[in-house]
């Protein structure tokens, strides 16, 4: 009777062991989604607004100089710099290398997804964008060019996308458990990097920042849990077309 138990409780484990990504997958893009549905309920209530305001006039302390930012003057220039990173275009190039680097070594699931997930990103943006319509810093605070509607935040939404699945998909390619938190940290760094920059410059609000990232490792984690079942489903009917020993 006791060995019932054992078994059982050693299944378990395993199964936790071999699907702890796709767990902590699906929890993250829970925790994103969660995420962006509150900001976006503060929003729409007016109860973002002060926070909002808070972090601007803080980011510029000079009230007769608006479009003059706290820092040494090198930052503005990083912060324009690190901020084309999350931009369509530049994502778009990234996107075609990788994709190209993907196709070459088989993994044509993964091209495609992350494609797809790009484009699904861009229109997700825009559709939310259309949804909330909420305007962006007055012009006098943004050191940048902008367009169409400020919530979300299209370059923190993008950037989360590309860049999480990228860092997802190395960890899955190397073993070494040091390359993976390598990979996985400098993606997560980067996406952090061109949300702040996006604030920095006065492009977004703080929210719409918080809330692109938040909608976008939704995103990325449903892409993610895509090619995960994709390839253990292609996995076990590989599995049953072996001869039985």
């Amino acid at each position: 009777m006791t060995a019932h138990p054992i078994a059982f409780t050693a299944r378990i484990i395993r199964v936790a062991r071999t699907e702890i990504g796709a767990v902590a997958a699906l929890m993250a893009g829970t925790l994103g989604l969660a995420l962006f549905f509150t900001i976006a309920e503060g929003i729409v209530e007016g109860d973002q607004q002060r926070v909002d305001w808070a972090i601007l006039n803080w980011l510029r302390p000079f009230a007769n100089d608006r479009d003059r930012p706290v820092g040494p003057w090198w930052l503005h220039e990083a912060s324009v710099d690190i901020t084309s990173l999350g931009g369509i275009s530049v994502l778009l190039v990234f996107a075609l290398m990788a994709m190209g680097f993907l196709l070459m070594h088989g993994k044509k699931l993964s091209a495609v997804l992350m494609m797809a997930g790009l484009a699904g990103g861009v229109a997700l943006s825009e559709g939310l964008k259309g949804v909330y319509d909420r305007a962006r810093p007055p012009a006098e605070y943004q050191l940048v060019d902008t367009l169409n509607a400020s919530f979300p935040s299209g370059h923190a939404l993008l950037a989360t996308v590309f860049y999480l699945s990228v860092g997802v998909m190395l960890t899955r390619a190397f073993p070494r458990a040091r390359v993976k938190a390598y990979a996985l940290i400098w993606s997560v760094v980067l996406v952090l990097l061109i949300g702040l920059t996006r604030i920095y410059l006065g492009a977004h609000w703080a929210s719409d920042v918080v809330a692109g990232w938040g909608i976008g490792a939704f995103w990325a984690m449903l892409l993610w849990l895509v090619a995960y079942a994709a390839e253990r489903r292609q996995r076990v009917y590989m599995s049953r077309l072996k001869d039985e020993p």
